[in-house]
């Protein structure tokens, strides 16, 4: 029973060990090692991977100049079971022109797909440039094509996703529609979106608005299936996503206040100050993480209400003011992961779910006990991004050990990148973790593996880091840059072929907003360029007449190992300007009557 006797179609990574023009045989050696050997047949195409924005690369002419040894390439084609397991291949894609070549890491490559990405996402929510930027049309969903699907649901946190990407494209390409794009959307969110408690002097965010004409309906908690009827910690959390990128180009104080009061709220009704932690899940009428109307969600933690403060919201808020209380903020967050998410007596995957007690929860909805396979590798980004500011040897050890684990379980080292969702323990008699629903592959968890890798590389000088980001980057800008429509897919099969079925066949949904792409756009470049490749960078900033109260601008694009990047010019409005601290990453602000664009050239020490 179950023999594989009949002919399937499915892709090999790998690269080439050797080449035979005369009998178009091509031999690959996969990541893990394995050995494959392909037939090219007379109908196989190639293409050579290319960005948002360019042209089809044929490399259909070029096998034979291509195919050389140490080529890292992906082969599509047909398996057929006779008197050895056969494999003709019919298309190949090759991340680049040599062996040690991938385009991905050009300088200006993810500069030109965050600027693709943005101008999509501005033509698809507010039809730009025909009309004016006016998030009153902004649509929750969108459809593959951009076009919007009829709902009026305005949820808080996709379009401060939105905001971020508009934000880091404006930082990253100078171009003032993105800051216009990403301070409207901010002035929206605070406007619409905002709750400012008196009394407490503290900042709520509603789930989102219902609109209807000009008639608006506030819906204080979540509509989202898991977080129903409650204020989950996640969704305050990414409120801030966008509105704290757009601060550190604009120092606009009213955003640093919303800032410190959300962070209040964080501070009094979601800490847990006995035990340590925040709880994922409020009440919202009582405010209590441990009201019995949560349900499930009663007195419980996770990764998003403990982690999640790092990414979306606090790295950024202390990159652009320095305060030490957010650097205390960043390393109370990071002691709970240390000392709560490792469960390798168990598993090889990170614990997310917890009891008030921190006691594991492994029954809770979908999740039970299976592990985000994105989560783990988001963790290993975040604790190296920290070690920058505050090392700690649980930091390094806990983000190796990670690093060292995932690419057996989570990664697919046959066809390149990296799953979903997975069943935490092996069961009897399996050899393979399970996929809880599918082996497909998910844009977001493709983000956080490249970034891991990337700055683990850049910070530790592993070469196996090296490999897999490489690896894990080359797969993403193979198959999921959407090169008919603009922007990302969804999902891939795991054959690296789109996936275009129900909610994943949208470029806007709950759960993708522009966020992900745009920041994988802005750290890559941040981490490929600056800590890698040792190139330099333009970064572009628009203050508010007196938005940064101090006169500081502070410039430094991540937390990076000290005395890593310096500045290396500074200009406003196009004249050079010198009064700035290069290795203290601060440009002293002139005082002016207007805002102006300061362009800050950042250079790799090497």
């Amino acid at each position: 029973m179950n023999n594989l006797d009949f002919t399937f179609s499915d892709m090999i990574a790998g690269y080439v060990s050797h080449f035979d023009r005369s009998e178009r045989t091509v031999q690959l050696t996969t990541s893990d090692g394995r050995q494959f050997k392909g037939e090219i047949t007379e109908t196989a195409y190639a293409r050579i991977s290319h960005n948002l924005g360019e042209g089809y690369m044929d490399a259909t002419g070029r096998l034979a100049e291509l195919l050389s040894p140490g080529q890292f390439v992906y082969s599509y084609g047909i398996f057929y079971p006779e008197q050895t397991n056969k494999f003709e291949i019919k298309w190949m894609v090759f991340p680049g022109t040599g062996a040690a070549v991938y385009r991905h890491e050009e300088p200006d490559w993810w500069v030109k797909q965050v600027d693709s990405i943005a101008n999509s996402y501005l033509h698809w929510q507010f039809n730009w440039p025909t009309e004016k930027i006016n998030y009153r049309n902004y649509r929750t969903f969108l459809h593959l094509g951009g076009g919007k699907r009829g709902d009026f649901l305005q949820e808080t946190d996709t379009i401060s996703r939105l905001v971020y990407g508009f934000a880091s494209a404006f930082m990253m390409t100078g171009k003032d529609q993105y800051l216009e794009a990403a301070e409207l959307g901010t002035e929206y969110l605070r406007e619409h979106m905002r709750f400012y408690d008196m009394d407490e002097d503290l900042v709520y965010w509603y789930h989102g608005i219902q609109v209807n004409g000009e008639q608006e309906q506030k819906l204080l908690t979540s509509e989202f299936g898991d977080d129903f009827d409650s204020i989950p910690a996640y969704e305050q959390i990414y409120a801030l996503a966008g509105p704290i990128q757009t601060y550190r180009a604009t120092g606009d104080q009213r955003i640093y206040s919303d800032a410190e009061k959300t962070v209040s709220l964080f501070d009094k009704y979601y800490i847990d100050k006995e035990l340590g932690g925040y709880f994922s899940h409020v009440d919202p009428i009582s405010l209590d993480p441990r009201a019995e109307s949560l349900g499930a969600n009663r007195a419980r933690k996770n990764w998003n209400s403990v982690g999640d403060h790092a990414p979306a919201f606090l790295i950024n808020l202390y990159l652009a003011t320095g305060e030490q209380r957010y650097a205390d903020m960043l390393e109370y967050c990071f002691d709970m992961i240390t000392k709560y998410f490792p469960d390798y007596e168990n598993s090889p995957f990170v614990q997310e779910k917890f009891h008030e007690d921190w006691s594991k929860d492994q029954t809770w909805g979908w999740q039970q006990n299976r592990g985000v396979v994105g989560h783990n590798m988001k963790i290993a980004w975040n604790l190296t991004r920290m070690v920058s500011l505050k090392s700690k040897p649980e930091y390094v050890e806990f983000s190796k050990q990670i690093a060292e684990v995932m690419p057996g379980i989570g990664r697919d080292l046959q066809r390149g990148g990296w799953y979903d969702v997975m069943e935490r323990v092996v069961a009897p008699g399996e050899k393979f973790h399970r996929y809880v629903w599918h082996d497909r592959k998910a844009w977001w968890q493709q983000e956080q593996a490249i970034l891991a890798y990337l700055i683990m590389y850049g910070v530790y000088k592993d070469e196996e880091y090296k490999r897999h980001g490489r690896e894990a980057a080359a797969y993403y800008n193979a198959f999921f840059p959407d090169h008919d429509d603009g922007g990302v897919y969804f999902n891939t099969l795991a054959n690296g072929l789109p996936y275009l079925l129900g909610n994943e066949r949208l470029k806007g949904s709950h759960s993708m907003s522009g966020y992900h792409s745009t920041e994988l756009c802005y750290l890559s470049a941040i981490y490929q360029n600056l800590l890698i490749s040792k190139v330099g960078m333009d970064f572009y900033f628009k203050p508010l007449v007196n938005g940064f109260p101090d006169g500081k601008l502070r410039v430094s694009p991540d937390i990076l190992p000290k005395g890593s990047i310096r500045i290396g010019s500074v200009e406003i409005d196009g004249q050079p300007y010198t009064d700035f601290d290069a290795d203290g990453l601060i440009v002293n602000l002139p005082k002016l009557d207007h805002r102006v664009k300061i362009k800050v050239h950042i250079e790799a020490v090497k």
